[in-house]
C-alpha cells in the first residue's frame, strides 16, 4: 500500500512544474500536513474557518494556506490575516466584506472568482456579465485592498470526459475574456483554479495553473469529523 508521501510525489510528478498543487487537508490532522510539509510541500486547501484557524496555529508560519470552499462573510474576519488566496469569491457582498476586513488588518488579500460552470444546482459562483458589470462599477474600484488573482471553478461530478472538458474549456475562455477586459496590465490576474482529484489531469490539459487535490494523497476523508 502507497504511502502519504508516495502518493504525492506521484502526482507531483505528473503535473507540470508550473502547475501549483494545492494538497485539500481539510478534516485529516495537522500531523499528516506536517509530514508533507517535511518533504517540502507548502500549499495546503481548507474549507471549514475554525479548522483552518486551528491548523494555522499548530503549524509552521510559512505554510500557503488556501481557502477552498464557500466562506460565509462573517467568518471572513477569522482567515484574513493569514490566508494566502481566497479561491470561493462568488458575491459582490463576500467582496466587499473582505476587503473592509482587509482593510482592518492593513493588508491586500488575494482573490479568486468563482464561476458557475457545472450541470449541478449544489455548486456557486457568478455568471460571467455578472462579474463584468461588478468589475466596471465604482464600487469595485474603490476596493483598494483586494487583489483579483484569477478565477475558479468545479466541473460537474460525472465520468462524461467530454462534459468536463467542456466546462473547463468554458472557465479558460471566462478567464481570457476577462484578462483582455480588464486586467491586461495586472501581471498577477494569472490563475486558473480548476481541476481536483477526479479531474485534475483534464484541467492541465485545459489550462490550469493551480489543482486542489486531497484524497488522491491522503486516501477518503474522514466524513463523521
Amino acid at each position: 500500500m502507497k504511502s502519504t508521501i508516495d502518493n504525492y510525489k506521484e502526482i507531483r510528478n505528473s503535473i507540470p512544474e508550473s502547475v501549483n498543487l494545492v494538497i485539500v487537508s481539510k478534516t485529516h490532522p495537522s500531523e499528516a500536513i506536517k509530514e508533507l510539509y517535511d518533504v517540502g510541500h507548502r500549499a495546503f486547501g481548507e474549507n471549514k474557518s475554525q479548522e483552518i484557524l486551528i491548523k494555522q496555529q499548530e503549524l509552521p508560519l510559512d505554510i500557503e494556506w488556501h481557502f477552498i470552499g464557500h466562506l460565509q462573510r462573517n467568518k471572513v474576519r477569522q482567515i484574513v490575516p493569514f490566508v494566502h488566496l481566497i479561491h470561493g469569491v462568488d458575491s459582490l457582498r463576500l467582496l466587499k466584506e473582505i476587503n473592509k476586513q482587509s482593510i482592518r488588518f492593513e493588508k491586500k488579500t488575494n482573490c479568486l472568482l468563482q464561476f458557475f460552470i457545472a450541470d449541478e444546482e449544489t455548486k456557486f459562483g457568478f455568471e460571467l456579465d455578472e462579474v463584468r458589470e461588478i468589475l466596471q462599477s465604482d464600487e469595485f474600484k474603490e476596493m483598494q485592498n483586494i487583489q483579483i488573482c484569477g478565477v475558479m471553478g468545479m466541473a460537474t461530478y460525472t465520468e462524461d470526459v467530454e462534459q468536463i472538458k467542456a466546462e473547463f474549456v468554458n472557465l479558460k475562455n471566462i478567464f481570457d475574456n476577462l484578462k483582455s477586459e480588464f486586467f491586461a496590465g495586472d501581471d498577477k490576474f494569472k490563475e486558473i483554479s480548476m481541476g481536483m482529484t477526479n479531474d485534475y489531469g483534464i484541467a492541465v490539459e485545459q489550462g490550469s495553473t493551480i489543482v486542489r487535490i486531497g484524497s488522491a494523497i491522503f486516501g477518503d476523508r474522514d466524513y463523521s469529523k
